[in-house]
C-alpha cells in the first residue's frame, strides 16, 4: 500500500474491529479509505456489493464486516451467524477478485482451531479436530472464508491473506449482556451492579477456562502491517502471546470498575474451550509486537463505556 491508495474497509463504521481499523489507518497517513453504512451498502446483497466494486475500484481490501457474538448467541443462532458471515464474505472476496483488487485480508477467529488442540495453538493446528460445539456455525463460516481465499490465491493469483484474531476488547465494543463477548459483559455486569449497591455478582461457567485477549487497536497495527509485509495463502495468528483464567480476569474487571462484593460462579453455564491461546511466534519474527497491556486497556475500555454506554442510561 502507499498513503494515497484507495482502501475498502468492510464494516469500518461500526463495529469494534472496522473502526479501530479506521483509526490505525488513517494515524498511519493512510486518508483514502473508504467506509459504507448498511443503508448504503447491504452487503447481504451480490449485486449490490457488486456495483460498489465497480464504481469505487478498491485497491486494497480489509473484510472485519461479520456477525459476531458471545457464547450465548453463537450457541442459540447458529443459522443466523453461519448464513450472515458466509453471505458477507462470499460477496466481498468475489467482487474483490471480479474486480481486480490488489490485496485482501480476511479477519477469521480463533474459533476455526480444533476445541481440545495442543495450546498454544500453532497455524497448522487448523482442521485437525473437532471444533468447540458452541460457535461450531460461526467457525465453519470462517473457515469457508479462509478456504475461499485459498482457492482464489491457487486458481486466479490473487494476494488475499486470512488472519486469525484472538479475544478482542476496546472502544466500541458490544455492551448487551444478550450477545457480547466474555470481557465488554463482565465490564456491564460490574458496573450495573457497582451501580445498584449488589453484594454480588454471578458470572457464567466455573472460571477455569483460559483465555488470551489483545486491544483491539493492536489487532488493527497487526493487520496493517500484515497487509503492507505479508503475502502467503498460509493463515497466521494475531495475539499478545499471554492468557489468564476467565476468574483472574474476573477478579481484575472488577478491581477496575470498583465492585466490592462478591464474584459468584453458576457452573450449570457453558464454559467453552478449555483454553484457547495462540502461539503468535509467526507474527512476532515478522517484527510485530503488541503495545497494551492488558490491564491499561481494560480501563481504556471501561472509560470509553462510561462516555458512551453508561452515560446513556442516565
Amino acid at each position: 500500500m502507499n498513503k494515497k491508495s484507495t482502501i475498502y474497509v468492510a464494516g469500518g463504521q461500526s463495529g469494534l474491529v472496522g473502526m479501530a481499523l479506521v483509526r490505525i489507518l488513517k494515524n498511519n497517513g493512510y486518508n483514502n479509505i473508504i467506509v459504507k453504512s448498511r443503508k448504503e451498502l447491504n452487503l447481504f446483497d451480490q449485486n449490490d456489493v457488486e456495483h460498489f466494486f465497480q464504481h469505487e475500484k478498491p485497491e486494497y481490501v480489509f473484510l472485519a464486516a461479520a456477525k459476531v457474538g458471545g457464547i450465548w448467541a453463537n450457541k442459540t443462532k447458529k443459522a443466523e451467524f453461519i448464513f450472515e458471515n458466509l453471505q458477507i464474505q462470499n460477496n466481498i472476496i468475489y467482487s474483490a477478485w471480479k474486480n481486480k483488487a490488489k490485496k485482501l485480508i480476511f479477519l477469521g477467529s480463533s474459533c476455526i482451531y480444533p476445541k481440545l488442540a495442543k495450546q498454544p495453538i500453532k497455524e497448522e493446528y487448523f482442521m485437525t479436530g473437532p471444533l468447540e460445539e458452541t460457535n461450531d456455525a460461526y467457525a465453519v463460516a470462517k473457515i469457508a472464508g479462509i478456504k475461499m481465499c485459498q482457492s482464489f490465491n491457487q486458481q486466479y493469483k490473487t494476494n488475499f491473506i486470512s488472519v486469525m484474531p484472538t479475544n478482542l476488547y476496546g472502544p466500541n465494543d458490544n455492551f448487551d449482556l444478550n450477545d457480547s463477548h466474555v470481557l465488554p459483559a463482565m465490564i456491564r455486569k460490574f458496573h450495573d451492579a457497582k451501580i445498584r449497591g449488589d453484594e454480588k455478582v454471578v458470572l457464567w461457567g466455573d472460571g477455569t477456562p483460559r483465555r488470551e485477549f489483545l486491544y483491539v487497536d493492536d489487532m488493527a497495527d497487526a493487520c496493517v502491517f500484515l497487509m503492507e509485509t505479508y503475502n502467503s495463502s498460509e493463515i497466521i495468528n494475531i495475539g499478545c502471546g499471554e492468557d489468564q483464567t476467565i476468574k483472574n480476569l474476573a477478579k481484575l474487571v472488577g478491581k477496575i470498575v470498583g465492585f466490592k462484593g462478591e464474584i459468584a460462579w453458576d457452573s450449570t453455564k457453558p464454559n467453552g474451550t478449555p483454553k484457547k491461546q495462540l502461539d503468535v511466534k509467526k507474527l512476532f519474527r515478522l517484527g510485530w509486537k503488541p503495545r497494551v497491556p492488558l490491564e491499561d486497556g481494560i480501563q481504556k475500555e471501561y472509560q470509553w463505556f462510561l462516555d458512551n454506554v453508561a452515560k446513556k442510561q442516565i
